[in-house]
């Protein structure tokens, strides 16, 4: 049996109506408590209330930092605390959480500095997040993720999203409703969107983030037997429409295995007989870098003969530009190719494990485990141990972390 929880976004979604939603249906307090206080950091408050919007009772979840404390306007968003990318990953990789809530976490604002770096047209590593790199942000994120894991959630499902129109009110100044971030995180999954004719800012980045990162598909409720419902409050109580997102949890008796439509996707390619094979292997090192889910090189014969190479690379749909210009700066090519692409990537953890007094990186999904080469090689010359036994050694201490034994 595998427990889902379904996020219904008919009146949009924000990151404080999730978490109410996901204590609302039964996620302990006291272990988004403990969560958050394994962030270190101070200078907020949340707490948690029942409410009324449009007639349907809710949860809460009051997030207020010291910024906002002190100053009467929360729309000037020159108070707002800004932060770049690279800041919120230290945070995180300090923070004594467990491994599952802070990659559940990083996920989350991996989507944001992905689609905030399409729309500056800036590396995402180099974004600087300000609405969503506030304090307040951050805690909704961690704390989300730590409700999640807290109600055994293994899969996500959205429905289609709302938003408003008119404009918006951001750092950057009067922005379009929904705003660009927004946008552009649903693209990024080919999210489908219900238009709401209200200038209210329906659905929110961090929001609309949680559900990019987790969700394995939107669209209709899945089949699965209902166990607990959750209503989650947002601020305003507008006339003739609850404020509410809606989170049903249940269990499906088998986990989806290819969820539709899959995350979109781009496969970038070019054809070259003028590269030695070392060129090649930088080049699939060089797009790894630059963001590629994956690159990879396939000899081919072409024209009068020759030998080549097809080099390929699998990217998001934002990174499509960026990725091109890697791709022909070191081939060399005259040109590039792209097709549209869905992959259904496995949900997995990175875990570390010591081996031998020194730390391993392992990938888990599924009982699998695959250790980071480099790593194993690391500790393979420091023992003088071949590294194919250090391999077999962290695959079998990640895969018995995992099972809890």
């Amino acid at each position: 049996m595998t427990r889902v929880a379904y996020v219904n976004c008919a009146a949009g979604v924000a990151g404080d109506m999730l978490l109410g939603a996901l204590v609302d249906a039964g996620a302990d307090p006291d272990a988004v408590f403990a969560a958050l206080g394994g962030l270190g950091v101070d200078g907020y408050a949340l707490w948690f209330e029942r409410v009324q919007r449009g007639g349907v009772a809710a949860t809460r979840a009051n997030v207020v930092t010291e910024t906002e404390n002190d100053h009467d306007d929360p729309h000037d968003h020159e108070q707002h605390e800004h932060r770049p990318a690279k800041a919120i990953t230290a945070l995180l990789d300090a923070a004594e959480l467990s491994d599952a809530v802070r990659t559940t976490a990083q996920s989350v604002f991996d989507a944001l500095a992905t689609a905030e770096g399409a729309v500056h047209g800036i590396d995402p590593a180099e974004v600087e997040f300000h609405e969503v790199g506030a304090l307040d942000a951050i805690v909704d994120v961690v704390a989300i993720a730590a409700a999640l894991h807290d109600l055994g959630v293994e899969r996500v499902v959205a429905s289609p999203v709302a938003v408003g129109h008119g404009t918006t009110r951001s750092a950057h100044g009067v922005l379009p409703n929904p705003p660009p971030a927004v946008v552009r995180l649903l693209a990024s999954r080919d999210a489908p969107i219900v238009g709401v004719d209200t200038t209210m800012e329906l659905s929110t980045p961090t929001g609309v983030a949680v559900l990019v990162a987790l969700a394995e598909r939107f669209g209709a409720l899945p089949d699965m037997t209902v166990e607990r419902v959750g209503y989650g409050a947002g601020t305003a109580d507008p006339a003739g429409r609850p404020n509410v997102v809606q989170v049903v949890i249940g269990t499906a008796a088998e986990p989806s295995v290819t969820p539709a439509p899959g995350r979109a996707a781009v496969q970038l390619e070019v054809n070259v007989d003028d590269v030695s094979g070392e060129v090649v292997g930088h080049a699939i090192a060089a797009l790894l870098a630059a963001g590629a889910h994956d690159a990879w090189a396939v000899p081919i014969v072409m024209k009068k003969g020759r030998p080549a190479y097809t080099v390929a690379a699998l990217v998001d749909p934002a990174d499509v530009e960026r990725s091109a210009a890697v791709l022909l700066a070191e081939t060399g090519s005259l040109g590039v190719r792209a097709s549209a692409v869905h992959r259904w990537p496995q949900r997995r953890e990175e875990v570390t494990v010591d081996i031998e007094g020194r730390p391993v990186r392992v990938k888990v999904a599924s009982g699998r485990a695959k250790p980071e080469f480099d790593d194993c090689v690391g500790v393979a010359e420091a023992t003088g141990r071949p590294v194919r036994d250090i391999v077999r050694a962290a695959e079998s201490e990640a895969i018995r972390r995992s099972s809890g034994r």
